[in-house]
């Protein structure tokens, strides 16, 4: 069985479901040209058992420190391990064989990871998917969890309401918990579950719910539900830096006006204050692209690349369609010496450029592409 066909005309929802009830294995193939980026998830008897995608930048070793399951040193024991016996060696059963791990922690970690994946595929509108039926190989068979299809279509369902009463108190994931202030006499043991005392723990006055989620290799819906909770029964207290800022800014009710505020302070050399006007636009208008391509374009004029990659990042993933975002998200890949993936972008730019680009950007990009694929060729050359 072979099914395949145009995100725009049949959901993956729709297509899991199928699978699922038709108890099919085999391996299902998704790609979006607009986003550049391409996931994996293998079915045996309709449950999914295997999701990985390209952006993904998570690897198991590195979400295991940060989940406190495993310590610095038992992960470069384990890699060192691996190095001397091949790679056919995978990571996770290393760490559980030398007892840094336990099978079941490495399986849930696992299953948290295959279902963060799948959630983000099913959020794609667009692109492209192929399903073939078969022996699931290339599939690492000792990394496989199985995870009933229909409970993750579920939560996935489930998410999108909860979303919706979640925002009346945490409005976005730009928002900084800290600790509700407590009145003389008014203090009270806390009666909080193991999962509310991990998020308190991280809760600084300085991280967003974005960072906390990172830091504690948790996903974002989960943090922010969490959050919820403790906002609702007085534990904590949500910042909105962005708000802040507006009362300082004068056009504090025109997310537009900020932006193009924001852009402006960067031609003249104001970073400082560029940053603050597209943090004002934000916490007006969540999700908005130019405000990750306006901090992209400030932290490179900082020197600080990497955190641009990751602001070019949001933006693309907001609109894959943006020029803007692919533009500036290929030159802060170029910035932080990343050239396979700016080479990519840069391509990528190139397709989706119209008549409306100007020459000056056509030449920057064409530049930047040039110097990507040169440096990854000598790089490469020095590596062989």
């Amino acid at each position: 069985m072979a099914i395949e066909g145009p995100l725009k005309e049949l959901g993956l929802h729709d297509v899991f479901q199928l699978l699922d009830l038709s108890r099919k294995t085999g391996v299902m193939r998704i790609t979006s040209q607009l986003r550049n980026n391409e996931g994996m998830v293998a079915f045996d008897g309709g449950a999914i058992v295997y999701a990985e995608i390209k952006s993904n930048p998570h690897r198991i070793g590195d979400m295991l420190v940060r989940a406190g399951k495993v310590t610095e040193g038992d992960l470069e024991r384990a890699r060192a391990i691996q190095e001397r016996e091949g790679p056919h060696q995978r990571l996770g059963q290393i760490l559980v064989s030398i007892g840094a791990l336990s099978a079941r922690d490495l399986e849930r970690q696992v299953e948290f990871h295959v279902a963060e994946v799948v959630f983000e595929l099913l959020s794609w509108q667009e692109g492209f998917f192929s399903f073939a039926e078969g022996t699931l190989a290339g599939v690492p068979a000792d990394a496989m969890v199985k995870i009933r299809t229909e409970s993750l279509l579920m939560e996935g369902a489930r998410r999108i309401d909860e979303w919706s009463r979640i925002e009346s108190h945490v409005p976005h994931l730009g928002v900084i918990p800290g600790l509700a202030a407590v009145e003389d006499g008014a203090g009270a043991q806390l009666d909080l579950l193991p999962a509310e005392w991990e998020v308190l723990a991280e809760v600084d006055g300085e991280r967003d719910v974005r960072q906390i989620a990172g830091g504690l290799a948790r996903s974002e819906f989960e943090v922010a539900r969490t959050l919820f909770g403790l906002v609702a029964t007085g534990v904590i207290e949500l910042c909105d830096p962005g708000a802040m800022r507006r009362q300082r800014v004068s056009l504090a009710d025109d997310a537009g006006a900020l932006l193009a505020t924001a852009e402006l302070r960067l031609e003249t050399g104001d970073i400082a204050a560029a940053k603050e006007a597209a943090l004002a636009a934000a916490s007006l208008r969540p999700g908005e692209v130019r405000v990750h391509v306006v901090l992209a374009r400030a932290l490179l004029r900082e020197g600080r690349p990497a955190e641009a990659v990751e602001e070019g990042r949001r933006a693309v993933r907001l609109d894959p369609e943006s020029l803007d975002a692919h533009r500036w998200f290929a030159l802060a890949l170029t910035v932080a010496g990343r050239y396979r993936e700016a080479a990519e972008q840069c391509e990528q730019w190139e397709r989706l450029a119209g008549p409306e680009v100007t020459d000056e950007q056509r030449q920057e990009v064409g530049a930047a592409l040039e110097a990507a694929r040169t440096l990854e060729r000598l790089l490469g050359g020095a590596r062989g």
